[in-house]
Order: structure tokens, then sequence, then C-alpha cells
């Protein structure tokens, strides 16, 4: 989907909110130039494992950009980002607070580069308040969020997530504001600073957990799979392995009783009403489990799925990309990455309809400074001007 074609992106950031967030950018046709040090994104390192001499953690979230190099410690490469500035619509960075006025460029001497563009900052905690100049890392932001306190098992440890939700959300959080800047600048003509943060993504996640705990006053608690709300909402043991089961309503539940056989739960008191299903939690997922352990999760899936009620298996990564609806709605792609070879890559899961062209073929994630030529001659710079760049960002 080319919808931000002629969108210019100074993409600052590196390891993973940032860049996931100008990826999706990207995705959407906006030109990203990412601008790396000398010594390239962090993620660039972070193995194995490799594919070739390419990180696969950095292949990851840096595809449709273009990588330019400079040394932002030079006058050189204060110079030349300040030319890109003023002709780009969007900036985009994630380090600690203070470290990009300390650069010099802070969104004051931004705006009066480009009294229009839009800077996006991704920070721990925020531009502002008491911890704004603590370090930001996903674990981090997952604990003091709430979320590890409510993942894993009852009176177990807390868990992390398996992948890192603060990084990946808040970055989708930066898009968001963003998107929503853009249009106001329609509107006004005028720039906007956006402050995001890790730990403010993880709190706005929290709703009915939050929620709960402010009707009730009862500190929300780790359930496993379960669901505080619902019963029987959670994963279930089969003969072979493990489902999900999600009865959202007591029409639901009434099918499902119908399908297992026991027709008779849908009446018994303790069951008729999610409500009271809630209460007699431990009973009923007693009952449900010695039930669902006399079949396959093949079995249980199919059976369900006849009925239309929500279930699903439980998929390893290697399970997850041969399954035909990943393969069908292109969440699976692939990209000819000129060091890595046939790189495999997860899809854009926004699907435009009615233009139906969001799975267009992809870029693959640039080298190291490959287009540092190529960009700053779109932008006016010398041949002379591009050796003195070039070469300084070579030497540092």
């Amino acid at each position: 989907m080319n919808s931000l074609n002629g969108l210019t992106v100074i993409d600052l950031s590196r390891i993973l909110s940032g860049p996931f967030a100008t990826m999706y950018l990207a995705d959407m046709g906006a030109n990203v130039i990412k601008v790396e040090p000398p010594t390239g994104d962090d993620t660039r390192t972070w193995g194995p494992p490799f594919l070739n001499t390419e990180s696969a953690y950095f292949l990851s979230v840096n595809r449709n950009k273009r990588s330019i190099v400079l040394d932002l410690k030079s006058g050189v490469g204060k110079r030349a980002l300040r030319r890109l500035v003023q002709q780009a619509d969007v900036v985009v960075e994630n380090f600690r607070p203070g470290t990009l006025e300390r650069l010099g460029f802070g969104y004051e001497t931004l705006k009066s580069l480009n009294p229009r563009v839009i800077l996006a900052s991704i920070s721990g905690f925020g531009q502002t308040g008491p911890y704004r100049d603590e370090p930001g890392y996903d674990l981090i932001a997952q604990g003091m969020g709430g979320l590890m306190s409510v993942t894993g098992q009852t009176n177990g440890p807390p868990v992390k997530g398996g992948f890192s939700l603060a990084d990946i959300g808040t970055g989708m959080w930066a898009v968001t504001g963003i998107l929503t800047a853009l249009v106001e600048r329609e509107k006004t003509g005028k720039g906007q600073w956006i402050d995001v943060s890790l730990l403010e993504t993880m709190i706005s996640w929290q709703t009915y957990i939050a929620g709960n705990y402010f009707a009730n006053g009862q500190v929300p608690q780790a359930m496993g799979s379960a669901h505080p709300n619902i019963c029987p909402y959670q994963a279930f043991p089969a003969a072979n392995g493990y489902f999900n089961l999600a009865v959202g309503n007591d029409k639901l539940w009434k099918t499902m009783c119908l399908a297992i056989g026991k027709p008779e739960w849908a009446e018994d008191g303790r069951f008729a009403t999610n409500p009271n299903r809630v209460k007699n939690r431990d009973e009923l997922v007693g009952l449900l489990e010695a039930e669902f352990k006399e079949q396959t999760v093949e079995a249980w899936v199919s059976l369900f799925r006849s009925y239309k009620i929500p279930c699903g298996p439980i998929y390893r990564v290697s399970e997850l990309f041969h399954d035909p609806y990943v393969i069908e709605r292109n969440m699976l792609q692939t990209v000819e990455h000129p060091t890595a070879g046939l790189v495999s890559m997860v899809g854009n899961p926004v699907k435009f309809l009615e233009s139906r062209d969001t799975d267009e073929a992809l870029a693959a994630p640039p080298l190291l400074g490959q287009h540092t030529v190529e960009v700053l001659r779109e932008f006016g710079f010398s041949d002379l001007e591009i050796g003195e760049v070039t070469t300084m960002s070579s030497a540092s």
C-alpha cells in the first residue's frame, strides 16, 4: 500500500521499538531513511543466528528502508542531518531523553529548521517525570507496567511475555501518534513532538485488568491462560498436547455442552451462567480437563469448529508458518538480500481490501550505508559534499 508515498521519514532509531515503527511506515509507502552511526544499528551484531553475515534480528524490522551512515558527533555529519531534516516530514528517535538535544537536534532546533516536521520520541519513561533519565528496557517496562504480575501460573514467579511486548507496542503507539500528527498538520500547517514510552504502553493495555481492580479493589493475580471474567476461556490439555477454548457467552456454553455429549452441564445451576461458571471455576475446569484428555487436540479442534465454538491449536513458531491461513494471507513473505540470500519475513497485518495492493514486493533490509550516496544526491548534496560525508563516516 502506497498511501504514505511522498512522506519522508528520517529514522534515527535503533534496536526494536523505533525500527518497528518505521518499518510499518515504510510498508505503507513512506520514504524511510535509516541514519546509522559508522558502527551501525546495534542489532546488526546481535546473534546468533546470522544469515551469512547478517543478523536475523536486524533483518526482522528493517525492510523497505534505505541506510545512510552519518557520524553525528562530527560537524560534517551534523550539517548533513540538518539538511535532511529541512526536507523531511517525520523524525523518529529512541535515544534516552536529552541525548538528541546534546547532539544538537532537540525539538526546538528541528522546528527552527522545519516548522512542519514531526518528531516522534520513544523512550522508557517519557520526556518528563521522575524516571525520565532512567534507561528504558522492555523487561523493566513489563514488570513496572503490571504485565508480569498477571502472567504465569497462579502462585508462580513473575513471567514476562514471550517477546518484546513493550518495545513493539510502543512502536505501534508511535505510528498512531505520527499518523494523528500528520492529520493535524494538514489543518494547522504545524509540526508536533510526540512522546511515547514503554511504561505507558504497558499501562494503557491494562484495560479490563485495571477496570476490575478499580471496581472491586482486589489485586489481579496470575491465572495461567485463564481469563478473570470468563469461563471456560483458557488452554486445556488433550491426549497429545494443548488447545485453546474460548466460551465467551452462555449460548456458546450450551452449544459446547451439547457437542461433547454433556447437555446436563448446561442446566447445572453451578455452570448455567457465566458469573456462576467464574465463581465455580475450579470445579468446572476439573471436569473439562478430565473430559478433554480423552481425545487429541486435532479431534477437539475439529469438533468445536464444526459447532462454531471458538477454539484453536497452540502452535509452535515452526507450526505457525505452515498454517494455510498464514500462507494465504501473505503473513509469510520472502525477500532476496544481497548477502543473506533469500530471507523469510513476517508480513504486514494491515489489509486494504478496496485497493488490494497491500502485499507488494518488499525491499530487502539495507546493508550498512548502502544508500548513503544515493540519498544524499537526492537531497541536493554535491559530489564534493558527499565525499566529505562518506570520508568522515568511514574514518570514525
